[in-house]
Parts: structure tokens; C-alpha cells; sequence
């Protein structure tokens, strides 16, 4: 008991200078009589402002640690920090809360409202947490402005290419500003020259001080971040530098 007393306060410490720390995460599901383990003590620390892939095979527990880290869903036992924030034995509500203010999410099919424009679908997050109308619109427009997006604000998801609604869903994720910008599968629904582009503009956010987390069953993808976490089987098969880190090759 002492040893693992021992390591829950080396975690909590940890929390105050990295922006995600998990510890001992398992995430078990029951299916009938069986249960099956999704994830099996996962260990991991993200600081502010670095950029990571966790890359793995379908049922590897990529989505799994994707959910759990997203606060989109609860860990059977061990502990999450976000920002601070001791997250798994938050409420559903608690979690909303934590999650609209802490994460910007991306996800590979958009979840953009179809009959919106670029501009009030960015607005959204802002509506639902009561920021006045003023504020919003400044904030909508400087989001787009800054995925280069100023020309699109007044066209609607099917006005716009598959590249432009990516860049609407990343400003979206951007309006919080949110401690961590989660992006899942971001250029599964792209054709390579709109992912590279995509994957160019994570870079530059990158650069402008967010911290971000790629999830990806793509070696590629992955190879834009700085840092590769790989998940098999509900555990942690390895952590290391990117190879364009390795290699000094930070231009894709």
C-alpha cells in the first residue's frame, strides 16, 4: 500500500507541471459474463505545449485512452489529471463542465451543423457557455482568421471543401482555448494533399503554444508529431520520439 500511496502522490505532484497525467488507468467492460479489459494500467504524462501521436491498431485501447482523456468517459479505477483538475472521480455533469473549458476536440467527420454558416458554427461552444453575442463574434471571426479561413465565414459545411470544413472544425476547437486540442483521426476523411495541410496548419498551433494529442492508426500522421506514444492490447507497447525529432527534421 505504501508503494502505490508513494506513486499517487509522484502523479499528483506531477499534475501541477504537465498538463495530462495518468495513473494506473483501467477502463473494463462488461460484455455478458465476460469482462474485457480496454485498458490495463496505463502510465502517462503530457506537458503543456508538446504534441503527441498515440497511434495503435483498431482495439488496441487508442479510442479507449482518446475517451477517457477527452472526458468523455469515466475510468474503472486510477486516476486522471487534466490541467490540474483530478478528473476521474468527477460527475457526468463535472465532466461536461471540465471538458468544454479544458479540451478542443477534431474529429475526422467534422460535426459541423449543416445548415450553419462557418462562422455560427464556431460561434457554438461560445453559446452554450453564455458568452455575449459581441464577445462571440469577435472570437468566431479571430478563429477562422487564424486557420485562414476569413474569405469562408458566411458559407455553409456543403459550400466548403473537405480541407475548409477540417479548418472550420479546428477553429471550433480553438475558441475556448482549451488546454489541449484532442484530434482524432483528423485526415481520415482527406485526400493526402489536404492532410498534409491539415497536419501544416497542427504545426503552426503547434508553434503558437498549444498542446496537442493526435490520435491515429496511420504511421505517418503520427510521424508529424514530436512524440509517439504506441497502445497494444490496453497497454502502453511504447513511448519515444517522433522521427523527424530523432532525426532533426522538423519540416514535413
Amino acid at each position: 500500500m505504501a508503494v502505490v500511496e508513494a506513486a499517487r502522490e509522484e502523479s499528483a505532484k506531477a499534475a501541477q507541471s504537465h498538463v495530462i497525467v495518468v495513473d494506473n488507468l483501467w477502463k473494463t467492460y462488461e460484455m455478458g459474463e465476460q469482462q474485457v479489459h480496454a485498458l490495463q494500467g496505463v502510465n502517462l504524462q503530457i506537458r503543456h505545449n508538446e504534441y503527441v501521436a498515440i497511434m495503435g491498431p483498431s482495439g488496441s485501447g487508442k479510442s479507449t485512452l482518446m475517451n477517457l482523456i477527452g472526458c468523455l468517459d469515466s475510468p474503472t479505477q486510477g486516476q486522471y489529471w487534466l490541467n490540474g483538475h483530478l478528473v476521474s472521480e468527477l460527475d457526468d455533469d463535472q465532466l461536461a463542465r471540465i471538458r468544454n473549458k479544458e479540451i478542443g476536440f477534431v474529429f475526422q467527420t467534422f460535426n459541423l451543423l449543416a445548415r450553419a454558416t462557418a462562422l455560427h458554427n464556431v460561434e457554438l461552444p461560445l453559446i452554450y457557455n453564455g458568452t455575449p453575442s459581441a464577445e462571440r463574434l469577435l472570437r468566431a471571426k479571430a478563429a477562422l482568421t487564424a486557420v485562414n479561413l476569413e474569405q469562408r465565414m458566411d458559407h455553409r459545411p456543403n459550400e466548403l471543401s473537405g480541407g475548409q470544413r477540417q479548418r472550420v472544425a479546428i477553429a471550433r476547437a480553438l475558441i475556448n482555448r482549451p488546454s489541449i486540442i484532442l484530434a482524432d483521426e483528423p485526415t481520415g476523411n482527406l485526400d493526402s494533399k489536404t492532410g498534409d495541410e491539415i497536419m501544416a496548419l497542427f504545426d503552426e498551433l503547434h508553434r503558437g503554444g498549444n498542446t496537442i494529442v493526435l490520435v491515429t492508426h496511420e504511421p505517418d500522421i503520427a510521424e508529424y508529431a514530436h512524440r509517439v506514444v504506441t497502445i497494444r492490447d490496453g497497454v502502453i507497447a511504447s513511448d519515444q520520439p517522433s522521427t523527424r525529432m530523432r532525426t532533426g527534421s522538423l519540416q514535413h
